[in-house]
């Protein structure tokens, strides 16, 4: 499974909406949705911002499954 599908996921589990986590981000929507649908691979720094703010480490966003 992608990290991808594993934000997606997460995110989905909180309820959040793709703006919401973009917000909260500083990340635009459109690069979430790029990340979440493998068409950008995200640097170290942005992934510790994502996890941090879906409350989890960047080892748990690979572990996590995809949406419910």
């Amino acid at each position: 499974m992608g990290i991808g599908k594993s934000i997606a996921g997460l995110r989905i589990k909180r309820g959040w909406t793709q703006s919401k986590l973009a917000k909260s981000t500083g990340l635009s929507r459109g690069y979430i949705s790029a990340i979440e649908e493998g068409r950008r691979n995200p640097s170290i720094k942005t992934l510790a911002i994502i996890a941090e703010k879906l409350g989890v480490s960047i080892n748990k966003l690979n572990e996590e499954g995809g949406p419910p």
